[in-house]
């Protein structure tokens, strides 16, 4: 077995993470307030959409840098239990998916890049996921939460009206969306 991991960046320690493709929910984090009544994925539906999350993410550059691997990983990384994503479909529309991050610390530095990031890695590309928007919210318990969330709704309100994502260009920062300095977008 080799030491590198089909999610990027260090090695694949059984100790350390969870098995690709396992539902372990006491390593996941709770479903926040943006996820409260729309049908949270589980089991097997999870694993489904949180494996196009990985794919997504290695193809576009989504990574976490302090950790050094693609951001999908956190959701199998045991040191962290309760960080990562959770999903929902939509109640009134299983054509939209809401996707809630939720960061190791409520001070992350990089919880602005990521959900900024992971939102352009899964937009635009609904004949991969068969969803008509991804859309994702910082959990509330990071400090800069409404902030963030602000940006990537105003995000959402862009893709919806143009049926494009907005470039790194028109961001606040005007830099790199993503944790890979070599992000494609």
């Amino acid at each position: 077995m080799s030491g590198l991991s089909p999610f990027g960046g260090g090695g694949n320690d059984d100790a350390t993470f969870d098995e690709e493709g396992e539902f372990v929910p006491e390593h996941l984090p709770e479903s926040g307030e943006f996820l409260e009544g729309h049908d949270v994925l589980a089991e097997d539906e999870h694993v489904a959409v949180h494996d196009v999350a990985r794919e997504l993410f290695e193809e576009r550059g989504v990574y976490d840098m302090t950790f050094g691997y693609n951001l999908a990983r956190l959701n199998l990384d045991t040191r962290h239990p309760g960080a990562g994503f959770r999903y929902a479909e939509e109640a009134d529309d299983p054509a939209v998916l809401r996707a809630e991050f939720t960061p190791t610390t409520a001070f992350c530095p990089q919880t602005h890049t990521l959900t900024i990031g992971a939102f352009r890695a899964w937009n635009g590309l609904a004949e991969r996921h068969g969803y008509e928007i991804v859309r994702i919210r910082a959990a509330p318990m990071h400090q800069e939460s409404d902030a963030v969330n602000e940006q990537l709704r105003s995000l959402e309100e862009e893709y919806r009206e143009t049926g494009s994502v907005p470039d790194a260009d028109d961001s606040e920062d005007g830099g790199s969306t993503t944790g890979s300095p070599d992000a494609p977008f």
